[in-house]
């Protein structure tokens, strides 16, 4: 049942002391006393999120076509999240008898009464439900994106908040816009209504059978963070929450934080080196506050068939950064072009295959949520095998954020212990541009205590016992130890 009274609601939040639960499961002690709230996502939440291959148009057919692939490809290995990212509820202006989005954000959104978001018309005409649904069928769970705020279009109409005598008006921070999608006005949190607006969004979602909700523009806003932890918290139905964007994230803000389940560190990660390098940098600013239940999040897995909805335009090399283009559409070199959400144009990741182990290794030792975002249905088998490798997995789900051991002329080596003390992964990264040949010892691995130990190399399939690696340029040995 719903809890409708919002003093009530607040009221527990504040004695809670902001417990970091998402719609908490409580079990009892057998002499009838309450243990704390269990978390949800016990270990990183696996799953697939559709912005690095469709942005922000993805469609009805190919999120059914994306959703009976994961069924079959990554299921039997665990994922369990299926993610619609943003757009959803956009009505957008289509180049002329495509799907092909012609303005990078809709301009008019569909939302109803109270102000709340609906599926797109355009690119949803049935609405979400039957993939919801059948996301459930297929023993999946769904999960979708929401921008901080509410609609700037709600706030003209001067929406009604549901169940409250506020409307839009009394509750949007005018002031407050997101600074790459202005479709919203964030909201003030002090305002009565405020809670409420959050309440009802959270609720649809909920009723919608909606099992995870990644909230974006929402790491510098506490009150906000807060504001949606409590909506999920009496909302009735478990609801994992990822916080997003990342990029410059202040650590001295983790409580908050902790009121969701899983926190974005990165800018948007891409398929190329930079991406790596930024994930390397968050993973010493993070390592160690991770915990059951929260989890450092480094954004997508950008392998397969990327940005899938922009389609290469006549006059583009392919290379160019969005502010060349810019300039070029600005002087009128370039016209008929619309800068998409996402980054360049449709194609297969660039990563050489060294970057990719470098990249699933770093993901497996950090126990970075495994999101994976390129297009289901013609992934290619090296990226499958990637993403579903026992080890990376056994790794990843082992949830222990990995640390840094050693680092010496472009090496870094980081260590990820098992929980249960037997074992664990190693991964020896060259960060340089060069092959290397390291001299390296069981010490510089932490390998040296009393035990002995079995090593194996995972990505050269076989047993270690002398450290005579050569590693390629932004190449990966990726080792597994256990006690003899």
């Amino acid at each position: 049942m719903k809890i409708k009274n919002v003093s009530i609601i607040l009221m527990s939040a504040l004695l809670s002391g902001a417990l970091g639960v998402s719609c908490l499961s409580k079990s009892t002690k057998t002499q009838d006393a309450e243990q704390e709230p269990v978390k949800l996502v016990q270990t990183p939440p696996m799953g697939w999120n559709s912005f690095d291959s469709y942005g922000v148009y993805l469609h009805e057919e190919v999120a059914m076509e994306n959703l009976e692939a994961f069924a079959e490809k990554l299921k039997p290995h665990g994922y369990e999240y299926f993610v619609i990212d943003a757009g959803w509820f956009g009505e957008f202006k289509l180049k002329e008898g495509t799907l092909y989005p012609a303005e990078k954000h809709a301009v008019k959104l569909n939302f109803n009464e109270y102000g709340l978001l609906q599926p797109s018309k355009t690119y949803f005409p049935n609405g979400l439900q039957p993939i919801i649904d059948r996301c459930h069928e297929l023993g999946l769970k769904f999960g979708i994106h929401l921008m901080r705020g509410i609609p700037r279009a709600a706030v003209e109409a001067n929406t009604k908040v549901k169940g409250t005598k506020y409307f839009a008006s009394d509750i949007a921070d005018t002031k407050s816009i997101c600074l790459w999608n202005d479709q919203n006005y964030g909201i003030d949190m002090s305002k009565p209504g405020a809670q409420e607006f959050y309440i009802s969004l959270v609720n649809q979602m909920a009723d919608w059978g909606v099992d995870f909700l990644k909230y974006d523009d929402l790491v510098p806003f506490p009150d906000e963070v807060e504001g949606i932890a409590n909506a999920i918290e009496q909302c009735g139905r478990p609801i994992v929450y990822s916080l997003s964007p990342g990029g410059d994230v202040d650590v001295n803000a983790i409580k908050s934080f902790k009121r969701a389940n899983m926190l974005r560190v990165t800018h948007d990660i891409w398929d190329e080196q930079i991406g790596i390098d930024q994930c390397f940098s968050a993973w010493r600013k993070w390592q160690g506050k991770e915990e059951p239940g929260f989890w450092i999040d480094m954004d997508m897995i950008p392998f397969g068939q990327l940005q899938l909805m922009s389609p290469k335009p006549e006059g583009i090399n392919g290379d160019e950064t969005k502010e060349q283009i810019a300039k070029k559409i600005k002087s009128g070199e370039l016209s008929n072009i619309e800068l998409l959400a996402g980054k360049g144009w449709t194609r297969q990741s660039e990563f050489t295959r060294d970057q990719m182990y470098t990249f699933i290794t770093l993901r497996a030792l950090s126990a970075s949520p495994l999101m994976m975002g390129g297009d289901l249905p013609s992934l290619d088998d090296f990226s499958l095998e990637l993403i579903t490798n026992k080890d990376v997995l056994e790794c990843n789900q082992n949830g222990i954020m990995g640390t840094l051991v050693y680092e010496k002329d472009g090496i870094e080596i980081w260590n990820t212990p098992k929980k249960d003390g037997n074992g664990g992964w190693v991964g020896i990264f060259n960060r340089t541009e060069y092959s290397q040949s390291p001299s390296l010892s069981p010490a510089d691995l932490k390998l040296n205590g009393p035990k002995k130990y079995l090593i194996n190399d995972i990505w050269g399939n076989r047993e270690i016992e002398e450290f005579d690696f050569i590693i390629n340029s932004t190449g990966v040995v990726f080792l597994r130890y256990s006690s003899k």
